[in-house]
This record gives structure tokens, sequence and C-alpha cells, in this order.
């Protein structure tokens, strides 16, 4: 018997880096899982967005573990698709009972032809509102079951401290003014559900080995200011995290082990904040 046997889980972002490893960790513990992703090109972001195959991929791996898996392309931005895909992927599954808000997107410098304001709404729109969307998407669900649950939002280092690149890095002000968010959104969703057992928490880490961070654009930028890097030094002499480790603080707050632990805000961060 796993640490989640007989749950259900929801993952946003989860055809590749950390979202994948999340939803191969839960179903490795016991979870069935409903694992979402976009899965197409966003035109403000200088990188690759994954692809089907990369969910697809994502659902061999949760199968591996004898777990069953509903996989759905969706943007966490458009709550309406969003809600619908959840309401029948936990009808398909029997319910709800993890929530792991994982979806975002992140850049220093956005795509050649995008202005700022384009920019800055779509990075705040997916990784501060998709937050939003997701969590109210879930909530029939999790209340249907009246087992209560746990919902997991993937913060940053950014949600504790500023970030800032050099000028006429816009993206970096959204990307940081929407984690900030989303700790917000936690801690209000945190006091609000208490009273139903739905916990609610962040994990934040800090540069993790996952293709947000591992592109050529950001190679190309840091090369050009090497001062900007020092926004990704961490306190312990690690210079990024694996999505594993990530994922091990989202097991524990999924699981029982943290049964009376909502409203907080997790570093995983090599020391990141203490610097």
């Amino acid at each position: 018997m796993g640490a989640l046997t007989g749950k259900i889980a929801l993952v946003t972002g989860s055809a590749r880096g950390q979202g994948r490893s999340h939803a191969t960790r839960l179903a490795e513990a016991g979870a069935d899982v409903i694992a979402v992703d976009r899965c197409e090109t966003v035109p403000e972001m200088p990188y690759a967005m994954p692809v089907p195959d990369d969910l697809a991929e994502t659902a061999r791996l949760v199968q591996n573990h004898d777990r069953r898996i509903v996989i759905a392309q969706v943007d966490v931005r458009d709550g309406d698709d969003l809600a619908s895909v959840v309401a029948k992927g936990a009808a398909e599954l029997g319910g709800l009972d993890i929530v792991v808000v994982n979806a975002g997107i992140s850049t220093v410098l956005a795509a050649e032809g995008t202005s700022d304001s384009q920019t800055w709404n779509t990075i705040v729109a997916t990784t501060m509102t998709g937050v939003w969307n997701t969590v109210e998407a879930a909530l029939p669900p999790l209340r249907e079951t009246g087992r209560g649950g746990s919902i997991i939002m993937t913060g940053s280092t950014a949600s504790l401290k500023g970030l800032v690149g050099a000028p006429g890095t816009p993206a970096v002000l959204a990307y940081t003014a929407a984690k900030h968010g989303v700790v917000g959104l936690m801690k209000s969703y945190a006091v609000g559900l208490a009273k139903e057992s739905i916990r609610v928490n962040t994990v934040h880490p800090s540069g993790v080995d996952t293709p947000m961070l591992e592109n050529d654009s950001l190679r190309e930028y840091f090369a050009e200011h090497p001062a900007d890097a020092e926004m990704l030094r961490n306190a312990l002499p690690v210079k990024m995290l694996q999505p594993g480790d990530i994922s091990d603080a989202v097991l524990w707050l999924a699981s029982d082990a943290s049964r009376y632990v909502t409203g907080v805000g997790l570093p995983v961060d090599a020391g990141f904040h203490v610097l």
C-alpha cells in the first residue's frame, strides 16, 4: 500500500519537467492521475513548449506504476474548458483528492516581435490567473467526495523575494508579481477551505533543471548579462535542483503525513531565499 493508495490527483502542466515528475511520483505512491497541459506554442515565450507526445509519455510513465490516468490538452487560462476537463476526469476515475497546480511559464526576454504588454498579460494569465482557474475547477469534485483534500501550488523563489533583470525585461517583473500573487491565493484559500478539511500550501523551488530554464534564450541572456545570473544562485553548493527534489515535497504535502499542514509556503530552494 502506497501513501496515496485510493487517491486521485490532478496535475497541471504535466507534459514534462516538474509536472511530469509530480504525476509520476504521485502514481508511484498509489494515486490515479488527471494530467493536463496546453501542449501548444506560446508565441510570447522564446523557447519550445511541450507537444502532445510529451503528455502521452507522462501517461506511459504513470501507467508503468499500474495506475489509471486521464490526459487532456487544455489551457489553464480557459476556466470553462478546464472545469469541463477536470469534471470529466474526476467522474471517470471516481473523484478528486489532490490538486497540484503546477502550470506556469517564465522567461527573461520575450519572443521577438512581442510587446511588453503581451508578455505581461500572458505570463500573469498563465502563472497566476491559471492557478485561480485550476482551484475553482477542482473544488466541485473535491467537495463532492467529502474526503477533504490537499491543494499544492507551485510558487517560486520569486514568490519570496524580488527578482530584477536588466532594463527591458518586463517578463521578470510579470513572473515575480504573478508568483507573489500565488502566495496570496494560497493563504486566502487555506483560510476559506479549512473548515472543509481541504488543505492549501505552496512549494517554492529555486532553479530546476527543466526546459523553462535550460534553453538557448536564457543561456544567451545570461552570457550577455552575467550579473543577472546571480538571480539563480543558491546558498547550498548546487546550481540547479532536479524535478524529483520538488516532487518529494509535493508528495509529502499530498499525503496524510502533512495532514495538519495548511497555509504554508515551503521553500525547496537550496537556501536561495536566505541570501
